[in-house]
């Protein structure tokens, strides 16, 4: 009976989800392709932003449409106004109102502040906040209007405690976590969640510019000794994406395995 309880829900749940529809921007690699996985394989209408990662991205949109699932890859620098309204255009065009949206657009840099250059520093700050700004800016007026929405962004550890040679990541991924407690309170009113996922170190391509001993220092001051899952973030993404988690907002949650207690 428990079994056949089980299959019900989830085929209740799969129901409730097959028309809603999540936007994930950096969507095609890492924690974003993990992320997107997670929500097809649940029955979202999936919009998948990439900008230089184009071949991962087709890729990834082709092996999950031949798996049936319903998922769109897009183009756009988020930090251009005009390709992320044209984006979010197709977006509806193709899908409708947009459900959640999932800002993980990033990258990273390991270097010591006085040789960051100007034009390093604005290109971190834009991706990131910029590129939040836009996104959520063009997916807000239409969630207040259905007086429902929720808005994940995703920031790091670095973020809340700041982390040494990382000056400029560290400063962008702040700024995520004060955007998303404003706006949770802002928009809490409307019934839109926005909460902050800020991973530890995980085993990602962005993990790329750490040596094989730093990646072991990281996972020696984590107190579960390893290091996490892009699927353990995307898991995380998901719950807060469900109406389970409609009485969370303005939060920051940290997978870590305890290395920021």
């Amino acid at each position: 009976m428990e079994a056949i309880r089980k299959m019900e829900i989830f085929i209740l749940e799969s129901v409730i989800n097959m028309n809603r529809t999540v936007l994930i921007s950096g969507g095609a690699k890492g924690i974003g392709k993990a992320i997107a996985e997670v929500f097809a394989l649940n029955h979202y209408n999936v919009a998948i932003n990439y900008f230089h990662s184009a071949k991962a991205a087709r890729q990834l949109e082709q092996r999950l449409n031949e798996q049936g699932f319903s998922v769109l890859a897009l183009n756009a620098d988020v930090t251009i106004r005009a390709e992320v309204r044209q984006m979010i255009n197709a977006v509806y065009e193709s899908f409708g109102p947009i459900d959640v949206l999932v800002n993980n657009a990033g990258i990273s840099q390991s270097k010591i502040f006085t040789d960051i250059t100007e034009e390093e520093w604005d290109e971190m700050i834009n991706i990131h906040l910029k590129g939040m700004f836009n996104c959520s800016h063009m997916v807000v007026p239409a969630m207040v209007t259905r007086k429902q929405g929720k808005i994940i962004n995703i920031s790091s550890i670095w973020g809340m405690v700041g982390a040494s040679c990382e000056v400029s990541y560290s400063t962008a991924k702040a700024g995520i976590i004060g955007f998303t407690k404003a706006l949770a309170k802002e928009l809490g009113p409307c019934n839109i969640q926005v909460n902050c996922v800020a991973p530890g170190a995980i085993e990602t391509d962005m993990m790329d510019c750490f040596s094989d001993e730093e990646k072991n220092m990281l996972i020696e001051q984590t107190p579960l000794m390893r290091l996490g899952k892009a699927q353990e973030i995307a898991d995380l993404v998901f719950y807060l994406a469900q109406p389970q988690a409609d009485f969370i907002t303005g939060q920051v949650i940290s997978p870590n395995g305890g290395l920021v207690i």
